[in-house]
């Protein structure tokens, strides 16, 4: 006897939570797991867990566990059985066997709430992208009509099983999805540069899932950013200008991160993490009311260590003073450099703080200086124009100019212009302010 397909969850549907404890963060995985349930809109009607040393290879719990849990289906009249660990096509499709529902695992689940989540373009398209390659390896589910060949005429391929067609045409689609994506980037990538050579430093909020960064953006830039008290609330990057007394910055507002955050995903939102990974400032954003916050914070370096960003440059902004009723606070290292700042996102409480470490970090090692060219360097005196670094210019008898420039050292050292020609009677550093 064959088995139907189940279809894909839907919201409200009864879930039962199955979590199981291997002797490490068992208590925080299960909460946020938990989190994850309520975000993709599940209504859990029963928690089980279980104590083992590994897992089991037929049904990852357990042949008693997974007694107990189909009990626990007939009982409540569950809908799906969510699992918080990433199981095997084999261990999955036995369970389905066995529950005779649909059976989701972590990943599954982070994948369902990230295709609710997707309002973009290019966020639909990384979202079944990553949807796509999970189901790739999820095929044999032991469903009779997966294991015969197509029959009828036009319906057959060259000897093609419907599970050898299936994995061609899921093949196909997924080339297409990547050359879309391709495109976008390209199309990303040109924007970046635009806003590279017009020297506007870009600024990413990066942080735990649920930290407050979209409501930190929308304060700060007076965007409408969705934002809500759940795991990824928003999905899509969205950018927006931020001007500040002294400059003018790009905030990027990008995907929130969480444990084990699967690799389908991190792949396909590469396009998106560039943006972090190719900022000059990373605004770190944590939840100070969170109880496992450096835990969280942990997590998010291995993330951006696994993106290629973890040597950008931090500001640790502590959010939700508001909820433990502390004061605004700024913390700075023995240089001088802000190293975190202590706000409130939903009240406003410490933003100017912010807005100054920001402007701080960019002006600290600014120079001041006059430069002396000669009439065959007029290459120098366009790219500093070009750049809008000059203050002052004076033009010499012999057809030279002397420019009374202020600039980002690091730029300057780009344009590769001979320390020579700096007058270093003149030349200064600024630090901090303007």
């Amino acid at each position: 006897m064959s088995l139907e397909l189940f279809e894909r969850p839907k919201h409200g549907e009864r879930a039962i939570l199955v979590s199981i404890d291997f002797g490490q963060d068992h208590q925080e995985l299960l909460r946020e797991f938990q989190e994850l349930a309520s975000s993709a809109g599940a209504q859990t009607v029963a928690v089980i867990t279980a104590k083992r040393s590994a897992p089991d290879p037929r049904y990852y719990l357990g042949a008693g566990k997974a007694e107990e849990v189909l009990e626990t289906v007939r009982e409540f009249d569950a809908d799906v059985v969510l699992i918080n660990h990433n199981l095997s096509a084999g261990q999955e499709r036995n369970l389905e066997k066995l529950l005779g529902c649909r059976v989701l695992d972590r990943t599954g689940l982070i994948l369902d709430i990230f295709a609710q989540r997707a309002r973009s373009f290019e966020g639909k398209l990384q979202v079944e992208l990553a949807q796509l390659k999970h189901l790739s390896t999820r095929l044999v589910r032991g469903w009779t009509h997966l294991e015969r060949q197509k029959g009828g005429i036009g319906l057959r391929g060259p000897g093609e099983t419907q599970l050898e067609t299936d994995r061609r045409l899921i093949g196909k689609r997924i080339t297409v999805l990547q050359k879309r994506l391709a495109k976008v980037a390209k199309q990303r990538n040109l924007s970046r540069r635009t806003r590279i050579r017009a020297e506007i430093p870009t600024v990413s909020l990066v942080g735990y899932t649920n930290a407050g960064k979209s409501t930190l953006f929308n304060r700060l830039t007076g965007a409408d950013t969705f934002a809500e008290n759940q795991l990824f609330a928003t999905l899509d990057p969205t950018l927006r200008r931020l001007k500040l007394d002294s400059l003018e910055v790009v905030l990027a507002d990008t995907v929130g991160f969480i444990r084990h955050l699967p690799h389908d995903l991190v792949a396909a939102f590469k396009s998106t993490l560039e943006e972090t990974v190719e900022s000059d400032l990373l605004l770190h954003v944590v939840d100070v009311s969170d109880e496992e916050r450096p835990s969280r914070m942990h997590q998010v370096d291995s993330v951006l260590d696994d993106i290629g960003a973890r040597q950008i440059p931090q500001i640790v902004v502590y959010n939700k003073i508001d909820i433990k009723e502390q004061s605004p606070s700024v913390l700075k290292n023995p240089e001088g450099s802000v190293e975190s700042v202590s706000l409130s996102a939903v009240t406003g409480e410490g933003i100017e703080n912010l807005h100054a470490a920001i402007e701080s970090f960019f002006q600290h090692d600014i120079l001041q200086a006059w430069i002396k060219l000669t009439p065959d360097e007029g290459r120098y005196r366009s790219m500093l124009f070009a750049s809008g670094h000059v203050l002052h210019e004076q033009h010499d008898q012999d057809g030279g100019s002397t420019l009374h420039v202020r600039i980002d050292r690091d730029r300057l050292s780009r344009m590769n212009i001979p320390m020579s020609r700096f007058n270093s009677d003149n030349t200064k550093a600024i630090a901090g302010a303007a």
